[in-house]
């Protein structure tokens, strides 16, 4: 027995962004993604720093200099969020792996909470950076 043809308006539609409406989870998940492809772009950053502290005290000088900058202090700020913003969102996603907080009011808060982490932990590390030098 030969199967009825379909039309194209008999096609199930698959979702997308316009069906969804942006929420907590949703920006939080994006951002996730994205700050682990930031880290994993660092990386040549890291063994460019580990190669000029073993060439020489000249080169690593050259490297804090840029380091120094505006620019440098830029990239190195929105890094050191990328790093930690990631790792709050793993810790999240732990949390997730057990059962616990996948209700609505909680994957929002959670989701609230990895941002205002993130950010707070950021500027921790980044006070401790101007106040104590480390």
């Amino acid at each position: 027995m030969a199967r009825p043809s379909r039309t194209v308006a008999d096609r199930p539609i698959s979702p997308h962004l316009s069906v969804y409406r942006f929420n907590w989870t949703m920006a939080m998940s994006i951002a996730h993604r994205i700050s682990g492809v930031v880290c994993y772009a660092a990386l040549p950053l890291f063994v460019i720093w580990l190669w000029t502290i073993a060439d020489g005290a000249e080169t690593y000088d050259r490297l804090r200099a840029l380091a120094s900058s505006w620019f440098g202090i830029t990239v190195l700020l929105g890094l050191s969020w990328a790093v930690i913003h990631h790792s709050v969102g793993g810790v999240r996603h732990i949390v997730w792996d057990t059962g616990t907080g996948l209700g609505d009011p909680a994957r929002y808060r959670w989701a609230q909470g990895t941002l205002i982490g993130s950010l707070a932990l950021t500027a921790l590390l980044w006070l401790g950076v101007l106040i104590g030098g480390f």
